[in-house]
């Protein structure tokens, strides 16, 4: 006996036995995403090339920073920030300009009439740049550790929590983000904020050790700021299990506090 299949609409399809399961329909989704995500030449060229751009200013900038005091060395820390940088840049940044233009361009409200999910458009979007986002973290371990001498990761496994917490937080603040973002023109403007907060109050490229106290204490708080703390105690091994909980647990944090922002505020239609 066979099955026959027919496509009924953007990531949906019906077969002889039933509808398709949630992992084939953001799967369908996603390769859609992809498709538009290669032919778009600027927006690719922008993730993949800016991070390192930056990274490589800001090493100049980070090499006048006095780390006797912190533990660091330059390449500790600038290798962990220039991962959050490509996390801030080629996912975040990304996918808030995603999640508005396929917004306006009525395409989230007609993937709504299928079988899709909220959960699972939100989610099929955003899957392109997240493995890009990942291919761009694995590229600047591979590029600025030799260049700047790093030595093997001492805790491996806070380095990929790190990362796995920053891939997932990103779309769900872009998301967030996109819910009070108007129209395609101001998606470049909307996400600047947390990039700048992430820039100068996450320890990128300036560690916390080095601030005046207060200011530290309120930046541990920041949302990159335990997705970069734990890539850098997976180079450093300096974080006990109890801090790497309470960093995942301030990532989970804010994960959760952006799904319920969008959940209560998200447009499925063009704002007017």
């Amino acid at each position: 006996m066979t099955t026959t299949h027919t496509t009924t609409g953007p990531g949906t399809t019906a077969t002889g036995s039933g509808t398709t399961t949630a992992r084939a329909r953001v799967a369908s989704l996603a390769r859609a995403e992809l498709t538009l995500l290669v032919r778009n030449k600027a927006a690719l060229t922008y993730a993949l090339l800016l991070p390192g751009s930056l990274t490589l200013s800001m090493t100049t900038f980070s090499s006048d920073i006095d780390l006797d005091k912190t533990g660091l060395n330059l390449a500790t820390l600038v290798l962990p920030g220039s991962i959050g940088l490509a996390l801030i840049l080629a996912v975040y940044m990304n996918l808030v300009g995603v999640y508005v233009i396929r917004r306006e361009e009525l395409v989230l409200k007609r993937l709504r009439a299928g079988e899709l999910t909220d959960a699972e458009i939100l989610a099929g979007a955003a899957l392109p740049a997240v493995l890009m986002g990942l291919v761009q973290c694995v590229l600047m371990v591979a590029a600025v550790g030799p260049a700047l001498d790093a030595s093997a990761p001492k805790a491996p496994l806070l380095a990929v929590l790190g990362v796995a917490a920053g891939l997932v937080l990103m779309p769900a603040l872009a998301a967030a983000t996109a819910a009070f973002t108007k129209t395609a023109e101001s998606a470049q403007l909307t996400p600047m904020p947390m990039m700048l907060v992430s820039m100068l109050a996450s320890g990128l490229f300036v560690p916390l050790d080095v601030m005046p106290d207060r200011v530290a204490a309120v930046c541990e708080w920041a949302p990159l700021t335990p997705v970069v703390d734990l890539v850098r105690a997976g180079w450093t091994g300096g974080m006990g299990a109890g801090e790497a909980l309470k960093a995942l647990a301030t990532a989970a944090a804010w994960t959760a506090l952006a799904g319920w922002t969008v959940r209560r505020r998200f447009p499925w239609e063009p704002r007017r």
